[in-house]
This record gives structure tokens, C-alpha cells and sequence, in this order.
């Protein structure tokens, strides 16, 4: 239960005061030794902790989904986790994995996703990164749009879906290489544009540092850029764009 449902019981009877207390005990943190788990992010940002499972071991992945889902926490999600990670904390607690993106979702719950984000890649080996995007905006609650395969290479493909594009709230442009995907879609859109670059590219494009230059020095308007490969980073981005009020 989160705070608000907290109170909420007890102005309705249904949780005493004392039961109240017992779960307020452990916000806003509680401390694993190994991680300081933070009950209130919810409360101040509208959506919980996220654990990056990168450099951590599956036993302290699966402590902190056990201990966020013991405190009333769904739909955790956890980014970075091999598969063999996956399978140790799916012991722990219930979870929903996608290999390629390497996102699991602890603690799952079915919501009702809304709006519209629109996700968009150069070529199908950006797909990796994309489904971290789309797979992170679906876990907050968003709806998402794939177009895979698209890039300017063939720009007959992504003009073809140019009514998908103008009816989005937020896309997100994924793309190596060059990284020219940004500035086409950011010239053909009248919504915010989340520009990702990825590691994709031969020699030269330094591991995605040649996209993410050609990014950030888009000439389209209205075109923000995240890090390297950084699919999370754009879908949390895109499902607050989405969810604001008045668009």
C-alpha cells in the first residue's frame, strides 16, 4: 500500500491506526545493508523505486523486489538483468522477463495504459534499446506504438507511418550510426521528440558517440537527447510527456 492508501483505510476503518503505523514504519526508506530502499518515491515523483540490475548480485535484486513488493509496491521494474539473474529473483517473487531488452517487471499487476508514445528505430538492431524504452513507458502505464526498421536508409518506410507519428504524444527516435532518424522525425512531428543514440555503427561511430553528436546538434525543433543507449531513460521521459495534463 502506498501512503495515500494507507490513509484512505484508516479514514474508512478498514486498517487500524496501530496497522497504519506498522506500515509507515518502514517509509520513506528501509535499510537492506546492502541498499536503502526507497518507500516514498512514488509519493514524490508518481512512480516507484526502479532497480538497476547491472553490478548487482540476484540475491540482492531479489531482496529488494521481495521487501518493495512486502511494503505494497507492483509493477517493479528492474532494468539490466541477464537472464540468469532473472531466473534466481522469478524464485523470489513473481516476475514478468523479456530477454532482449533485459527488463523484468517484479510484482506484476495489469493496469490500464493510456495516451499514446510512438517509438520509432533506424534499423533492427536497435530493437534491444527500443524494447527498454517501450517496455519501461508500459510499466508506468503508457501506451506504446512500435515502428521497427524505419530508418533513413529506406524513408519510404517511415513515411509510411507518418499517421502514427502525428498521432502521438511523445516519439522516441532510435537510431546508431549517423543517428539522422532524429531530425527527420523531429521535422515531420508537431510533438516532443526523445532523441536516443545507440552503440550501433562500424569503426568511426565510436560506440554511439557519433549519433549522440548528431543528435544533440539536431537542426529540427523540439528534440531532446539522452544518453548512449539509454532506453530507459527515454521511456520514463516519454511517459511523463505522455501523461501531463492538457495535451
Amino acid at each position: 500500500m502506498d501512503t495515500r492508501e494507507i490513509l484512505s483505510r484508516v479514514q474508512s476503518g478498514e486498517i487500524s491506526v496501530d496497522d497504519a503505523l506498522k506500515h509507515l514504519k518502514t517509509q520513506p526508506f528501509e535499510d537492506l545493508g546492502y541498499a536503502m530502499i526507497d518507500h516514498h518515491r512514488a509519493v514524490r515523483q508518481g512512480a516507484g523505486e526502479v532497480v538497476y540490475g547491472a553490478g548487482k548480485t540476484a540475491e540482492q535484486i531479489a531482496g529488494i523486489c521481495v521487501h518493495l513488493a512486502a511494503a505494497g509496491a507492483e509493477n517493479i521494474l528492474i532494468t539490466r538483468m541477464s537472464p540468469d539473474k532473472a531466473e534466481y529473483v522469478r524464485k523470489a517473487v513473481p516476475l514478468d522477463y523479456d530477454p532482449m531488452s533485459q527488463v523484468g517487471v517484479a510484482a506484476p499487476k495489469k493496469i490500464e495504459r493510456v495516451g499514446n508514445i510512438a517509438i520509432a528505430t533506424g534499423g533492427t538492431s536497435d530493437m534491444p534499446v527500443a524494447e527498454e524504452a517501450a517496455r519501461t513507458a508500459e510499466a508506468l502505464g503508457s501506451r506504446v506504438t512500435r515502428l521497427y526498421d524505419v530508418g533513413v536508409a529506406g524513408l519510404h518506410r517511415l513515411l509510411s507511418h507518418l499517421d502514427l507519428l502525428e498521432g502521438a504524444r511523445v516519439v522516441i527516435a532510435i537510431a546508431g550510426m549517423e543517428g539522422a532518424l532524429a531530425s527527420v522525425v523531429g521535422g515531420l512531428v508537431s510533438c516532443p521528440v526523445i532523441a536516443v543514440p545507440t552503440s550501433v555503427g562500424y569503426g568511426a561511430s565510436f560506440h554511439g558517440v557519433a549519433a549522440l553528436l548528431s543528435m544533440l546538434n539536431s537542426c529540427a525543433s523540439g528534440v531532446s537527447v539522452v544518453n548512449i543507449d539509454n532506453g530507459f531513460g527515454a521511456g520514463f521521459l516519454a511517459h511523463r510527456i505522455n501523461t501531463m495534463t492538457g495535451l
